[in-house]
């Protein structure tokens, strides 16, 4: 197993590029499964995650060249409709497969997805929805299975809470469905957004892309050629590396990145007072000398990403003041506060709601990453930690960050990664 040390102290310099999004991609190679025509996917993240999810998809029957971000996909050989517990507890976005393997052949099987260290994230929304097309579903042994042997058809599904991955499976559904589907209350994020648009651009007419209702017209079962696809940048991967110039009080540029995806996170650097030099594919940020306290409240797109909760922490432990954080979507995504509280932090817990007090200085220590997000929290606490720090089970990293001590690096952190040494 390998972690992370990290010598803190260094100023960082330079311009980096940002990956493809892990969780655009996701459900756009989860889309491939609409089709038995050869496509290509190109700027895939290397991450685990994006990995597995081909992996699934060869262990169906499907075909994959996966080589320097770019995946040729010819889906037109599947021969299992069936994704195995093995596969889906490693990386619950699986579940994405249900939708379209539903709409295409009419049976699939799809493991239940099972804990996640986050909190809940219930797939019932999803049910419900393919329910409302049709599909007749039980849950046995495990398992998910699906049957609409007519078919799916298009239906008012209403979702009383956003789901990001409920929208992309009942998309996904639909598109292939008998008439019209319209979505109310459907999520808005930039990752749903590219799905719409790759189906779109595959001849599906979508109306409403972007906006919190979507209204698709099905093929009635009629497969879809899909157009070359490039993966949008990743806005948490963006903001993570914005926070870490926050936090060491760097000048840095991202390249290859989409200023409009991030502005939740750059509105509250704002408010921290860095400034921005913005182009169309370029961010450069400029942090102020003292770090002001803010408060902020996770919420569905375009609001505060609570992928990015974590990150704006560790910044704040460095601000002038106190700020409170207000976590609204998952029960236990505080589980970093206890880790960075080891490297000398003093942030205090009172439900769903984190008081982060200012601290002179951080100081090196072992530390553990509970979650992907988490991670980079520690990562970048330890950016200015006095001493060393390690970072440990950073697989949770890997799922999501595309060589992150190698670009971290190349900014000018002292950071790399080493394997873990039996104690016993």
């Amino acid at each position: 197993m390998d972690y992370l040390q990290i010598e803190g102290g260094a100023k960082l310099h330079g311009s980096i590029s940002i990956s493809g999004a892990k969780n655009a991609a996701l459900p756009i190679i989860a889309a491939t499964l609409l089709s038995d025509k050869e496509l290509e996917l190109s700027n895939l993240p290397h991450v685990v995650d994006i990995r597995t999810l081909l992996k699934l998809l060869t262990m169906l029957g499907g075909k994959v060249d996966y080589n320097d971000n770019v995946a040729i996909i010819d889906n037109s050989h599947i021969n299992s409709h069936k994704a195995v517990y093995e596969i889906v507890s490693q990386m619950r976005a699986s579940i994405l497969v249900l939708g379209p393997l539903l709409a295409r052949f009419g049976e699939c099987e799809v493991s239940l997805p099972g804990g996640c260290a986050i909190g809940q994230r219930p797939i019932d929304l999803h049910l419900k929805a393919l329910e409302a097309m049709g599909a007749h579903i039980e849950i046995r042994g495990g398992y998910v299975r699906a049957e609409a042997p007519n078919g799916l058809h298009g239906a008012k599904i209403v979702f009383d809470k956003i789901t990001v991955g409920g929208t992309e499976n009942t998309v996904m559904a639909a598109a292939l469905a008998k008439g019209v589907t319209t979505i109310i209350n459907a999520a808005k994020e930039p990752e749903v957004v590219q799905l719409c648009e790759m189906i779109a651009a595959a001849g599906v007419k979508i109306e409403g892309i972007g906006t919190n209702e979507l209204t698709i017209y099905g093929t009635d079962r009629e497969l879809l050629t899909f157009q070359p696809t490039r993966i949008i940048p990743d806005r948490i991967e963006a903001g993570t590396y914005l926070c870490a110039a926050a936090i060491t009080h760097s000048s840095i540029t991202l390249t290859d990145v989409d200023a409009h995806h991030i502005r939740a996170s750059m509105n509250k650097l704002e408010e921290m007072g860095c400034r921005f030099d913005i182009t169309e594919e370029t961010i450069t940020i400029h942090p102020p000398e003292v770090i002001k306290p803010v408060n902020l409240v996770t919420t569905e797109y375009p609001g505060f990403p609570t992928d990015m909760q974590a990150q704006f922490m560790a910044v704040l432990v460095k601000a002038n003041g106190e700020s409170l954080i207000e976590e609204t979507l998952f029960e236990n995504r505080f589980m970093h506060v206890s880790e960075l509280n080891r490297l000398g932090a003093d942030i205090w817990l009172k439900g769903n709601i984190a008081a982060v007090h200012p601290i002179e200085e951080l100081y090196g220590a072992d530390v553990m990453a509970t979650d992907l997000r988490a991670s980079s929290a520690l990562v970048l606490a330890a950016l200015v930690a006095k001493g060393t720090t390690n970072v440990h089970r950073i697989y949770h990293l890997d799922r999501g960050y595309d060589n992150l001590e190698g670009k971290l690096s190349a900014l000018g952190a002292n950071i790399v990664r080493l394997k873990e040494t039996p104690k016993y």
